[in-house]
């Protein structure tokens, strides 16, 4: 576990960071051909707000890449009994990526940290590929 200072010089304990790259034409065509993976896959949330977007493939495809990220930032991956539809990754109201994480997942992931914990998204997307990081923080 690392230990780094923020800008108000207040310490931040690391407990992980994960980050993933997708590529968006796969989850295009993922979504065009199964109808079951948007919904085994996304939040009710994710999917009403996905479904007005549009570029439905960059968003969804940016929201996969962030659940795969916070896998590799818990040290799990997708295991364990976590679930890809139990974490959710919505926007603030200034836009900023929020992760929140439901359901059996929540427990499974306090069981894992066993400490409060904050995680912090970063999501973006260039033509072919999406890509976010994770990194989750303990007090």
């Amino acid at each position: 576990m690392a230990c780094v200072k923020n800008a108000n010089q207040n310490k931040m304990n690391i407990f992980g960071i994960g980050s993933d790259l997708v590529n968006i034409k796969r989850i295009q065509g993922i979504l065009r051909k199964n109808r079951n993976f948007k919904n085994r896959v996304f939040s009710k949330k994710e999917i009403v707000i996905g479904s007005k977007k549009n570029n439905q493939s960059n968003y969804f495809a940016k929201r996969f890449a962030a659940k795969e990220a916070f896998s590799k930032a818990l040290g799990t991956g997708i295991s364990k009994g976590l679930s890809f539809k139990d974490i959710e990754i919505l926007n603030n109201k200034k836009g900023k990526p929020i992760l929140n994480i439901n359901g059996k997942s929540k427990k499974i992931v306090k069981k894992l940290i066993k400490k409060r914990f904050k995680t912090f998204v970063s999501l973006s997307d260039e033509k072919s590929h999406a890509i976010a990081s994770v990194i989750i923080s303990i007090n």
